[in-house]
């Protein structure tokens, strides 16, 4: 499954220095596991503490023992490679674009990055302050084929808009976005308390939130907050005897019967595994379901069955989101804003239609070696 670059499975290859993770999505680390341990890591600090986090929830984990750090616009040497990361705003927590340079050249590279997050200010100040004389810049291109050349993708302040409006009339609400989305768990918050109602979130959640080491997200003791355990992750925490795991949240605690009594102005941060706990407490009469993930989802499994359990439920789902990536209106400033000398597609479908859009525009394909 590994790329065919030299070293990256046996770490024999001394001209491969490290591996630079840019943000904590599995699409871009979800081959680091297979790489040869002895190849240094690179991502953000508050990245590592999310994946650490993450580990006791998810399947096939990756928890990187020791890592260089990432921190914005701090420059660091790895070899003859100079890297300096530019923080930018994306529907992951700590995300970055890097600038590398060797061989008095310049390359570019994106990463995921967006301009209509609650970090939208980063994508502003790049453009205000971006790298000079780029040579090659590697950019990614998720919004063709979804957008039009013209449209906006809705800011997250819209969304939070969007969901006080959901939340207004009685009755309980599930709604199913990613826990690692700090902006969309900010945005369900910040409606939750604008509209007097309660946001359950579960113990992974929790662990992301207090893995971002970040004073201004919700935690144990803040209003319109409680912390519920689902049925699922009860049992394995018996079984894995990580009962540490509860300790930070015992004051904020609420149990299944206390759901019920409150249910009817609660908001739980869902997933499929809690169905069976909001069966037994009776609260999917009147109830609402929020799709808060890219739609494409729910086309597949496990989105489609999710969807279809919830219809024998009589709840029908709606969608509420905004990308995690830019528009192309937002390319198109980002690529003058750099004025690099090539820019290469990457992370798109639609590789081929970047010309439409952008100057100086050279294909690459997966594979390719070439000379910046």
């Amino acid at each position: 499954m590994l790329p065919s670059v030299p070293g990256l499975e046996d770490g024999t290859d001394s001209c491969l220095r490290a591996i630079v993770i840019s943000h904590g999505h599995v699409d871009h680390w979800g081959l680091a596991p297979l790489a040869n341990t002895n190849i240094p890591l690179a991502m953000g600090a508050a990245t590592r503490r999310i994946l650490h986090a993450a580990a006791p929830f998810v399947p096939n984990p990756f928890a990187p023992a020791e890592t260089i750090d990432l921190a914005d616009r701090k420059q660091i040497t790895i070899g003859p490679f100079l890297i300096t990361p530019y923080l930018v705003d994306h529907s992951a927590f700590d995300a970055y674009a890097l600038l590398v340079e060797a061989g008095g050249r310049r390359l570019f590279y994106s990463g995921d990055i967006r301009a209509h997050g609650r970090k939208s200010a980063l994508f502003e100040r790049l453009l205000r302050d971006p790298p000079k004389g780029v040579d090659a810049m590697l950019m990614e291109g998720s919004s063709l084929g979804r957008l039009d050349e013209h449209a906006e993708f809705p800011t997250e302040e819209a969304i939070e808009n969007l969901l006080v409006e959901r939340f207004k009339p009685d009755g309980f609400v599930a709604i199913m976005a990613s826990a690692q989305n700090i902006d969309r768990v900010v945005s369900i918050y910040r409606a939750c308390k604008r509209t007097g109602r309660t946001l359950l979130l579960d113990l992974y959640a929790m662990e992301i939130l207090r893995a971002t080491d970040n004073s201004n997200l919700p935690a144990p003791g803040w209003p319109n907050l409680a912390v519920y355990v689902p049925e699922y992750q009860r049992r394995h925490i018996v079984k894995s005897q990580r009962f540490d795991l509860l300790e930070p949240y015992k004051a904020a605690r609420i149990y299944r019967e206390h759901i019920a009594d409150i249910g009817s102005r609660a908001v739980m941060l869902f997933r499929p595994a809690m169905m069976r706990d909001i069966d037994e407490a009776g609260l999917w009469d009147n109830a609402r379901a929020i799709w808060s993930q890219w739609s494409g989802y729910l086309e597949h499994e496990p989105g489609a069955r999710l969807k279809a359990d919830l219809a024998t439920r009589n709840v029908e789902v709606e969608n509420v989101h905004t990308s995690g990536h830019a528009s192309i209106k937002d390319l198109k400033r980002l690529a003058s804003a750099i004025k690099p000398k090539s820019l290469v597609p990457i992370h798109t479908f639609q590789g081929d239609r970047f010309s439409e859009f952008f100057c100086n525009v050279t294909r690459r394909n997966d594979g390719q070696w070439w000379m910046v």
